[in-house]
């Protein structure tokens, strides 16, 4: 079950990309002593994005050491041959780019849903948000990029404003619209009002001197 903040509707989900991995246990339970109830999973694979960063086998790991939600997005190529390793480690949401399946879009998205998981879609910033308005009804989430996929503590990109809107106004009422880069105290409020409900925040909330007060800050 997915966990909102009752007073404000808002979940946020710290990318533990920016966290220290030698203390990641530490860091996830830093994480549970929040209000935010996720945790966002980049994984990278070098070839759809310039980054490699982990799989399956961590997730596994970290899987044992938390409840928290697992908010999974696969910023990788083909993928459809890995969704099922994801969905075995106890990922609860497995979000894949669009632009990594097109044609294959809707039986990725019948994949997920077979193996009992919510399903998110992601664009990149240059990716129109049009292109995947025929899968708004067919999905749980979408996720609108504000940086280019493949590295933490880039600049957000505000004319990816206008999708965010795009998507509240014709996807159904109960969907998720998760924003990730560049989320910081001044951008988190431009993404709520155009109608994200899911902030995703990595370098502003892991190096933040109290990440209790950087989590409430972003709510």
């Amino acid at each position: 079950m997915m966990n909102m903040k009752k007073n404000s509707d808002i979940i946020i989900s710290p990318s533990i990309l920016s966290c220290d991995f030698s203390n990641i246990e530490s860091e996830l339970k830093k994480i549970e002593k929040t209000n935010a109830k996720w945790i966002h999973l980049d994984i990278m694979d070098g070839h759809f994005v310039p980054n490699i960063t982990f799989g399956a086998p961590l997730i596994k790991c970290i899987r044992k050491k938390t409840n928290l939600f697992f908010d999974a997005h696969l910023m990788i190529e083909n993928p459809q041959k890995y969704i099922e390793s994801f969905a075995y480690v106890g990922c609860d949401l497995i979000n894949f780019h669009y632009e990594a399946t097109l044609d294959n879009t809707k039986n990725v998205i019948e994949l997920i849903r077979k193996l009992n998981k919510k399903v998110g879609i992601s664009i990149k910033p240059k990716t129109c948000v049009k292109e995947i308005e025929k899968y708004f009804n067919d999905v749980d989430m979408v996720l609108i990029m504000t940086v280019e996929p493949g590295f933490s503590g880039q600049k957000f990109m505000d004319f990816c404003i206008p999708k965010i809107e795009y998507v509240r106004k014709y996807a159904k009422e109960n969907i998720l619209i998760q924003v990730d880069g560049g989320i910081n105290l001044e951008t988190q409020k431009q993404a709520k009002d155009a109608g994200a409900n899911v902030l995703v925040s990595g370098d502003y909330i892991f190096k933040a001197p109290n990440i209790n007060i950087a989590v409430n800050n972003l709510l």
